[in-house]
């Protein structure tokens, strides 16, 4: 059991609207609310504005929910670093019992709500979501396996499905594809991650990657990645999702992305640290535009589509 259950009386009593915000993860919540939305708009069908805000406020709020149940969990390990050290929880501005709470209660609202504005499906894939990540991820893998973040980007890839889901009522090829689009792009943009900051896993003990096997295999297995990734990226233009808008972002942005797999796997320990990982830093930096370049490349497709102009 984690650390974060044990007595919490030592958090002080005086957290804020914005340790609260803080504690469902707003940045990931975004990455979510975004995709499920591409997710919705890209679905044959039509659903009405009122059920599709409404779709996106439940899927957002159950994010909210696994990230505060992944603070309350994690609390003992987010304190020993640098970059978790400060969030609500092991900073002492909200008690685990009170994230603990909160998380689940924002759980039950979300998945009940979304059934409700929706459907079983939609609020089943989002039920599981929840879960996957709450327990499979943060309470197992992430601290047994350094195939954490492989197995558990399976949860981060979830929203676009719920969003189509939620549209249609059924899982297709192509609300698969956005599925797989985000999984196999987590693992060389979490690792490129780990890359620069493994003293905090190290500190941790979490078994990530770059900790189990070093930073020599971490490098190969993002280029490894990253050439099964752009195969699936350029190949979804081609479906009923895609087009030659799409087409163009993804054959720019793999070539992009791929080349920095490739600059990364290319260098040293040596060369690394002496210029601060910039090389590490700058891939990240791209990882994150490649993934919001291509969902925007889809919403864009889906917006065309009514006028003749997206697809093919």
């Amino acid at each position: 059991m984690s650390d974060a259950t044990l007595n919490t009386r030592e958090a002080t009593p005086e957290a804020g609207f914005g340790d609260y915000v803080a504690l469902l993860k707003p940045r990931v919540m975004s990455l979510v609310v975004f995709t499920a939305l591409v997710g919705l708009l890209a679905a044959p069908g039509y659903v009405h504005p009122f059920i599709a805000f409404c779709a996106i406020l439940f899927i957002a709020v159950g994010a909210g929910a696994s990230g505060a149940l992944n603070m309350w969990w994690d609390a003992d390990i987010d304190k020993l670093m640098r970059r978790t050290a400060k969030r609500p929880v092991p900073a002492g501005k909200v008690m685990a019992d009170e994230a603990l709470a909160i998380g689940l209660t924002l759980s039950a609202m979300s998945v009940v709500f979304l059934w409700l504005a929706t459907n079983w499906l939609a609020a089943a894939l989002l039920a599981f979501t929840i879960f996957f990540y709450a327990v499979i991820y943060t309470m197992w893998l992430k601290r047994w396996t350094p195939q954490n973040i492989v197995i558990g980007g399976a949860a981060g890839a979830f929203p676009p499905m719920i969003g189509w889901a939620a549209v249609t009522g059924d899982v297709t090829l192509e609300s698969a594809l956005m599925f797989a689009l985000i999984f196999m792009w987590t693992p060389p943009h979490f690792w490129a991650l780990a890359l620069f900051i493994n003293s905090d896993y190290e500190n941790a003990s979490v078994p990530m990657l770059t900790v189990t096997h070093g930073k020599r295999v971490t490098r190969r297995h993002i280029l490894a990645y990253t050439l099964l990734l752009a195969p699936l990226a350029v190949g979804t233009a081609f479906t009923a999702i895609g087009g030659w808008i799409y087409l163009t972002v993804a054959v720019v942005l793999n070539a992009a992305f791929l080349w920095g797999a490739v600059r990364i796997w290319l260098r040293d320990e040596a060369t690394a640290e002496a210029d601060n990982y910039k090389t590490e830093k700058q891939v990240f930096k791209l990882s994150l535009l490649y993934l919001f370049a291509h969902f925007g490349a889809i919403l864009a497709e889906a917006a065309l589509a009514p006028w003749g102009m997206g697809g093919w």
